[in-house]
């Protein structure tokens, strides 16, 4: 993809997100601050066991957005924690991890801002 049509396309798709209001699960601080700088607050970092944030998720949420890291050991945490959702009834919503995994050379959450700011220093 074109750098400013990925720019474009990844700022219409971070916009749908914080308009959806949709509770987005996050592997540590530093993902919640970076996603935080693109205005989605509406965030939950995993600091519990994975069956603990299920049910907690299950209690407010009846659908959320998983953002764990691309490499290995986030995509076996996203593996097991929307298993875990889905056994209480939470609906995944995968259309914004999709996006960044085809379309971004992002592979952790952290980096998320900071490369959306390299792309707009290009334009």
């Amino acid at each position: 993809m074109e750098e400013e049509a990925e720019l474009t396309e990844l700022l219409a798709q971070i916009d749908k997100l914080k308009k959806s209001g949709k509770l987005v699960l996050v592997e540590g601080i530093k993902d919640k601050n970076s996603l935080a700088e693109l205005g989605i607050t509406n965030v939950l970092v995993l600091k519990k066991a994975l069956f603990a944030v299920a049910e907690q998720v299950s209690e407010t949420a009846k659908e959320c957005v998983i953002l764990t890291d691309f490499d290995k050991e986030g995509k076996e945490l996203y593996g097991r924690l929307k298993n875990h959702l889905e056994k209480v009834g939470v609906k995944i919503d995968d259309e914004f991890r999709n996006f960044l995994i085809r379309n971004t050379h992002v592979t952790h959450v952290e980096g998320l801002s900071s490369y959306i700011e390299h792309l707009q220093e290009k334009q």
